[in-house]
């Protein structure tokens, strides 16, 4: 146990000294391994790691829906999800803030990025909000917290990285992703409702539209529904794989982005590039995580943790729940992906070992890496938007974050306790 802790040392060491999270993990875990196995298996290992995660099926799913959503954010998706929200809630108090979060909760379901998804949504709603005259705070905090719906409300990249690190099924994830997305959209409107019922003048009232126009609006996500409905539907129905339905995915919105005369070869040529380096990005990540996973598991520190919290008498779900105030504090000072795959080799294990099911704690992963994309001072949403919205000060980003992250933990507490939540529907799969 000792080697494992000496790791992690290092690896915080490394990453104080500014050296990227995933060359620390991956340098980490093969200088570890090579002294306790000896270099030439290390040197075997390491080389095996990463044939196999370049060459894996199952992660052929990430370039694909990363595609995808590249090619709808494109298509100006986001704008007609925005306009039909508004249509129905925009004359009520809030309603432009409300509509955010729905608006958000849709893109999610055909984009799988929470970076993605803020950095879409803050072009689309923030301008209207600011000329009806909402505070910085409530426009950026909602826009920042909905792009957190990204990665709860399936396809999400996390749930597809946990779920191949995990060996657990994409599909149950997927699912279980659902509820608790639906969930969450809810309390960040209730949060909403909140701030506006404190503060009438920080989300003004907008115009009632007539049915005519909502209506119209409605015809205007047709583009987003079928998508929805055919990838997740037949993933769901299991009448394709994850992977398939990515490819299926990526193809769809290509073809409705081609539709709408969005692409030209430019753009496609950008689309393709920029899918292609956040691809390269996560995988290296994970490759990482992988080497470092080895050196871990090769120590003693899984078991004896495991056997260490047995012994101490607690409840299993308390054990769990100190596991995420531990995700919601490194998710303050590190990168949320990162640190999800640096924990996972020891929790992982501590968790099933308890009897807890993986697609409900993938769910609870999910959650508190939304927490931390939205949690001061590296919160990634919040910088996310300090780079597009320059006239916005950061204090006001960081001052409107705050009611949702608690919002968010009160989702995890939920998720905690009443379990069916994420259950309930990868139930029905088989």
């Amino acid at each position: 146990m000792t080697d494992a802790l000496l790791g992690f040392i290092a690896v915080f060491v490394l990453a104080v000294l500014r050296i990227p999270l995933a060359f620390a993990m991956g340098m980490v875990g093969f200088v570890g391994l090579g002294l306790l196995r000896g270099w030439p298996p290390t040197m075997a290992n390491a080389a095996q790691v990463v044939y196999d995660t370049g060459f894996a099926y199952t992660l052929s799913v990430v370039p694909l829906f990363i595609l995808m959503g590249n090619f709808v954010a494109r298509a100006g998706l986001a704008h007609e999800l925005f306009r039909a929200a508004y249509a129905f809630i925009g004359h009520l108090r809030g309603g432009l803030a409300h509509a955010t979060v729905i608006a958000c909760a849709g893109f999610g379901a055909i984009c799988g990025s929470s970076i993605a998804t803020a950095a879409t949504m803050a072009k689309v709603a923030y301008p209207p909000m600011k000329k009806l005259g909402y505070a910085d705070y409530l426009s950026t905090g909602v826009i920042a917290a909905g792009g957190t719906l990204g990665i709860m409300i399936p396809p999400s990249t996390i749930m597809v990285i946990y779920g191949i690190v995990t060996e657990t099924n994409i599909g149950k994830l997927f699912a279980a992703g659902v509820i608790p997305g639906v969930m969450c959209a809810g309390l960040m409107m209730l949060g909403v409702a909140w701030i506006t019922w404190r503060d009438p003048n920080a989300g003004p009232a907008g115009q009632r539209s007539t049915w005519a126009e909502r209506w119209q609006a409605v015809r205007g996500i047709w583009g987003v529904a079928l998508l929805v409905i055919v990838v997740l539907g037949g993933i769901y129905g299991g009448v394709f794989t994850a992977t398939e339905g990515a490819g299926i995915g990526a193809s769809g919105a290509f073809f409705f982005a081609l539709a709408r005369r969005a692409l030209t070869l430019r753009i496609l040529y950008e689309v393709l590039v920029e899918s292609a380096r956040t691809t390269a990005m996560l995988f290296t990540i994970l490759i990482a995580a992988m080497l470092f996973s080895s050196f871990v598991n090769f120590t003693t520190m899984p078991g004896d943790l495991k056997a260490w919290i047995l012994e101490m008498g607690l409840s299993p779900v308390m054990v769990v729940g100190a596991m995420m105030v531990i995700y919601i504090l490194l998710g303050t000072i590190m990168e949320e992906l990162s640190m999800v795959l640096l924990t996972i080799p020891v929790f992982f294990p501590i968790v099933t070992g308890l009897g807890f099911d993986p697609v409900w704690f993938g769910v609870l992963i999910v959650l508190v890496v939304q927490i931390g994309l939205i949690s001061p001072p590296v919160g990634m949403n919040l910088f996310v938007l300090n780079a597009l919205l320059k006239d916005v000060p950061l204090s006001q980003i960081f001052r409107g974050v705050w009611l949702f992250v608690a919002m968010l933990g009160l989702a995890v507490v939920l998720v905690l306790e009443v379990q069916p939540l994420a259950l309930w529907l990868p139930g029905f799969m088989k």
